[in-house]
C-alpha cells in the first residue's frame, strides 16, 4: 500500500454535506513503515456516547479527524444517505457552514448516532 484513503465529510457548493474520498501518499518512512508527511494539529478530545445517543443536524465547527475507538457511529446526511464507521475506522469532518449562511437544519450539516449494543467512543483530532 502506498496510499492512505482519507474519507472526507465536506460541504459542497450547493451547501449540502457529502462524502468523498481522496488518497494521501505514504511518501515517507521506510518500506517496513510507510508514513504520510507530518500534518499539524491543534488538540484533541475524547468522547463517550451512551447507547441511544443521536445528535440533531449540525455542521462541524472546526475541521477535525474523527477516529472510532469503540462501538459504531453512523453519520447521516440530508436526503437519507448515511455511513456507519466501526472501531479502527475514521473520517475527516469538514462540513462547515458556508460563509455568510444561516444554519438551516433542512439543508446544512449532518447528524451522528451511536449504533448497536456498545457505547460509542471517539477521538476528535483538530487540524
Amino acid at each position: 500500500m502506498t496510499d492512505f484513503t482519507k474519507v472526507i465529510l465536506y460541504t459542497d457548493t450547493d451547501g449540502l454535506a457529502k462524502f468523498r474520498e481522496e488518497l494521501v501518499a505514504l511518501s515517507e518512512g521506510s518500506p517496513q513503515a510507510l508514513l504520510s508527511p507530518l500534518a499539524p494539529s491543534t488538540g484533541y478530545q475524547l468522547r463517550h456516547s451512551p447507547v441511544g445517543f443521536r445528535s440533531q443536524f449540525h455542521c462541524t465547527p472546526i475541521p477535525q479527524w474523527v477516529f472510532i475507538l469503540g462501538g459504531k457511529m453512523e453519520i447521516g446526511l440530508q436526503g437519507g444517505v448515511s455511513r456507519v464507521f466501526s472501531p479502527g475506522e475514521h473520517f475527516y469532518s469538514a462540513d462547515l457552514l458556508p460563509a455568510g449562511a444561516t444554519f438551516d437544519a433542512a439543508v446544512h450539516g449532518h447528524w451522528s448516532r451511536q449504533v448497536g449494543p456498545e457505547p460509542l467512543v471517539t477521538l476528535f483530532l483538530q487540524g
